[in-house]
């Protein structure tokens, strides 16, 4: 299985998941093919796909673009260079952790900003805690907008 990551995430890989990597594979080990990344766009099967770098708190993570469809989780900051690479998305998929501000990830309002601020057709909210709310309530409240 093709593993696409950064060279510090693929090491960390290494560390953690060692058994994959040993000499003797044990019968059932994933056979992982680890595939180094850059923020420069790659091709997977031959569709393009564009790393998104964005931070989780100080922490650098990448999201993705596919062709019109941008994915983006586990962030709370997208810098002005990654917004040029989501111009023309059509459909984003973003967290939305909570209402209540938080170290690592966007809250409801900073999410419906970014939403904004890309423009996407679609906007699909992920990643969201309990402290959400109920669909029904939370969708009331963003009709307005």
């Amino acid at each position: 299985m093709p593993v696409y990551g950064t060279a510090k995430v693929l090491e960390q890989l290494k560390i953690e998941f060692y058994y994959a990597f040993e000499k003797f594979k044990y019968p059932g080990i994933p056979q992982l093919q680890l595939m180094e990344m850059t923020d420069a766009s790659f091709m997977v099967q031959g569709i393009p796909v564009t790393p998104l770098p964005v931070l989780h708190y100080k922490l650098p993570v990448m999201g993705f673009r596919i062709n019109n469809f941008s994915y983006i989780t586990d962030a709370n900051q997208i810098p002005d260079s990654t917004y040029e690479k989501l111009k023309g998305t059509k459909v984003l998929v973003l967290n939305a952790l909570q209402r209540e501000k938080h170290l690592s990830h966007f809250n409801l309002a900073e999410a419906l900003e970014v939403a904004a601020k890309v423009g996407a057709e679609q906007t699909y909210f992920i990643h969201i805690s309990h402290k959400l709310g109920l669909h029904k309530t939370v969708e009331k409240s963003c009709q307005n907008l």
